[in-house]
């Protein structure tokens, strides 16, 4: 019988004023200035901890995620949260939700090198997984020789490497990234990816990922609040069946691949939090047949509103 996968605690919802998660806006302080962001994000990341949750996954664009996580940590004091980061977007929304760009994505060895000193220098020894943001079979970074090398070379300083990855060929980019060798060793052991009911297309090959022994973590299990708020009606039953909510459900149909090692959740409020942690057991196949085609499903993910 596989293990139960991990919760992790996702703060792209808690560390910026602007996101595309729906349902999101009611959950958040009707003033989202940086420090009623910052009692957001510490309360959540009580509650997370009191639940038994001992993962956080941050990011550099993720606006001051990083900088309210290493706060809460020397605040609380706690050594056995395992914390997760990436680099690659920069946020430049300017605290802004209005703003016309909120994040741009750039894939080179200066970026990669800036961005892991100011991780360092928020989390430093907390960090023990960095990935790569939102890699793609198109990214630069394959070529980089530059890059490589320094991704290498934070490898061999004893930081896990690992890419995050989106869009509609996630599946040809986790095959690709896990390729990748520098100097005889693969470079990555973790992958980051969408996987919920209505995007299952990359599902093979994260399973041939964790049959590998490649950490694989499941991202947007909640189509970024589509299934929270807008569930196919079969999520609703089953939702009201077992009396839970249909976020429950979505990440527990996430919970019962048994590729999955660990499960994020993106919840911006406490009682989000509570509701997405609330125990539902589900056969793998309990919601198969919902899925989208992932062009329509990415195309539908670009449309959503930052607010």
């Amino acid at each position: 019988m596989p293990t139960a996968p991990d919760f992790a605690l996702g703060l792209a919802a808690l560390g910026r004023p602007a996101y595309i998660n729906l349902g999101r806006t009611g959950a958040l302080p009707a003033h989202r200035d940086v420090e009623a962001m910052r009692e957001q994000c510490h309360a959540v990341l009580d509650a997370a901890y009191a639940a038994g949750v001992r993962r956080v996954d941050v990011a550099r664009s993720y606006g001051r995620a990083e900088e309210f996580l290493a706060g809460w940590l020397d605040s609380r004091g706690h050594r056995d949260v395992r914390v997760s980061s990436k680099w690659g977007y920069a946020y430049v929304g300017d605290w802004r939700v209005d703003a016309d760009v909120h994040e741009v994505k750039e894939h080179s060895a200066e970026r990669f090198a800036r961005q892991w000193g100011e991780t360092h220098d928020l989390l430093g020894e907390h960090v023990g997984l960095y990935f790569v943001h939102s890699l793609t079979t198109d990214s630069p970074l394959f070529g980089d020789l530059d890059l490589l090398l320094a991704l290498g070379g934070l490898r061999d300083s004893g930081v896990r490497l690992g890419f995050s990855t989106s869009g509609p060929d996630q599946a040809g980019t986790v095959g690709r990234a896990l390729e990748l060798e520098v100097e005889g060793r693969r470079l990555f052991e973790a992958v980051q990816s969408t996987w919920n009911v209505l995007e299952t297309s990359v599902e093979p090959a994260l399973a041939r990922a964790h049959e590998a022994g490649v950490e694989v973590f499941v991202k947007e299990g909640l189509a970024n609040g589509r299934l929270a708020v807008d569930p196919p009606a079969r999520v609703r039953e089953l939702a009201e069946r077992h009396g839970v909510g249909p976020d429950a459900v979505a990440l527990a149909a996430v919970r019962a691949r048994p590729w999955a090692d660990v499960v994020l959740s993106g919840a911006a409020s406490v009682e989000q939090l509570r509701a997405n942690l609330a125990p539902v057991e589900l056969d793998p196949d309990e919601l198969a047949g919902l899925a989208e085609p992932p062009d329509r499903y990415w195309a539908t993910r670009a449309a959503l509103a930052w607010d």
